[in-house]
């Protein structure tokens, strides 16, 4: 589907970025198609899944940069993307939760995609690009266009069963009736190919937002047909393991505690059918820029808008700051890219996304107060170190859980260390199960890595 793509190093000198103090003018700015999946973790074949079909994001991967090291600053929907489509962390622009609508708190300050509109681009939303589409959540000047589509009433039907034995009204799959224009997303991706083809006078910025593998578990039937239950292995979580804090997992980890091996194997099943109808849908989209000849002139980004744990911690959720729940994928891709593709295990966060994309399309008015910082070096040079450490943050109530992670430690307060702490080796315990912060031989280092959670965003 996706021929020939050569590799940005190229695209850096001679695109998008115009020597210092000129500007390009709009005929010759790129386009961005600006894809944001929810609940989409690493589990797909371009990061090493060996079971989960995503054969166009894997070539999307293959031809541009894969970033191995992507870490949302919330993992949820609402503070995450209020987050990076302001460039800001989540205590900077103040939403900590999934009900605090944007517009409360965004004053005077500029979106992502209002700032590439006063840009001269012609910018559309489609499907969940914001939290929610309804007033005060989504930032709707920043949008010529705004679509958003349902299920049909066919899409609607099917088989089903609710894995929680109905504890938990949102864990539920269902191998759905139909074909795939008769689920919402497949409708989102039918309107992106619709604006990709059509004739455009001014460079567009086009969000696209997908909504599966996000709960409940719904695609049509043949996609849950590639996923034998015997294929669909839970992961081992150590024997007797538990919570080492009270506030480690949401309350909800009482009902994943009696998950059956047939819910856990069901659960796998059906995150992993969603992945591939999601793909499928990315698919349709990149045929279209390819179609039309916008290929060789659009920028792409890929992104999950957090992580999401299938069952490591026995946690079948986001909501976390272990890695399962920070880590997402983030790839970019377009005009200039190698067909064999390049990585990089250079760190990043979210809030770096805003101000790397108004870098590589040379915007004008772009805040100074943003949070994040532009990682357009590491898409020429992907061993090109960037940042030093992340952070996130993750609400329990009235209390914040704050997390600072490098290469060999994440670092854990709860409450400003009232509630509790962590400590884990990222080498040796790659998945977090042993918290090593009450062990007096680590004293050192949880001091070192408290005054790093303290300090100002460090590179």
């Amino acid at each position: 589907m996706i021929k020939n793509w050569k590799w940005l190093g190229t695209f850096f000198l001679t695109g998008c970025m115009s020597p210092s103090g000129t500007e390009d003018s709009l005929d010759n700015q790129k386009n961005v198609l600006f894809i944001v999946v929810d609940d989409l973790n690493t589990t797909l074949g371009c990061y090493g899944h060996p079971v989960v079909k995503t054969p166009n994001i894997d070539r999307l991967a293959g031809s541009g940069v894969k970033f191995n090291n992507a870490y949302c600053n919330y993992a949820v929907s609402g503070p995450s993307r209020s987050s990076f489509l302001t460039g800001l962390r989540p205590e900077t622009i103040n939403v900590l939760d999934n009900a605090t609508p944007l517009l409360n708190k965004l004053g005077e300050k500029v979106t992502l995609p209002y700032l590439f509109k006063i840009n001269g681009y012609d910018t559309y939303s489609i499907g969940k690009v914001f939290h929610r589409n309804d007033e005060g959540f989504i930032d709707q000047k920043a949008f010529n266009e705004v679509y958003k589509f349902s299920e049909t009433d066919l899409g609607k039907q099917g088989l089903w069963r609710n894995m929680s034995n109905g504890s938990l009204s949102w864990c539920y799959w269902r191998a759905a009736e139909g074909s795939d224009l008769d689920q919402e997303d497949g409708q989102h991706a039918q309107k992106a190919v619709e604006i990709i083809k059509k004739v455009h006078k001014k460079p567009f910025f086009l969000a696209l937002g997908l909504s599966k593998p996000h709960d409940p578990f719904v695609a049509p039937k043949s996609y849950f047909d590639l996923y034998p239950l015997d294929k669909c292995e839970p992961p081992l979580v150590p024997q007797g393991w538990e919570s080492p804090c009270k506030h480690t997992l949401p309350n909800e980890s009482s009902v994943f505690n009696h998950f059956t091996e047939q819910d856990k194997r069901e659960f796998l099943r059906s995150y992993y059918a969603c992945a591939t109808f999601m793909d499928a849908q990315v698919g349709k989209v990149l045929k279209a820029l390819e179609e039309s000849g916008q290929l060789d002139n659009t920028i792409i980004v890929f992104m999950g808008d957090h992580g999401y744990h299938l069952g490591e911690h026995n946690w079948w959720n986001k909501v976390t700051v272990y890695e399962r729940g920070t880590r997402a994928p983030f790839i970019m891709a377009g005009n200039g890219f190698v067909s064999e593709g390049t990585s990089t295990d250079g760190m990043i966060e979210f809030i770096d996304i805003y101000p790397t994309l108004a870098d590589l399309c040379h915007l004008n008015q772009v805040p100074e107060y943003l949070d994040g910082k532009s990682f357009a070096k590491i898409l020429g040079n992907p061993e090109e170190p960037f940042r030093r450490e992340v952070r996130a943050v993750v609400g329990r109530g009235k209390m914040l859980g704050r997390t600072v992670k490098n290469k060999k430690w994440r670092y854990t307060e709860w409450d400003e260390r009232h509630k509790g702490i962590e400590l884990y080796d990222q080498n040796s315990d790659p998945m977090e199960y042993y918290n090593l912060a009450n062990d007096p031989a680590y004293l050192s280092v949880c001091l070192e890595m408290k005054a790093l959670l303290s300090e100002n965003n460090e590179f």
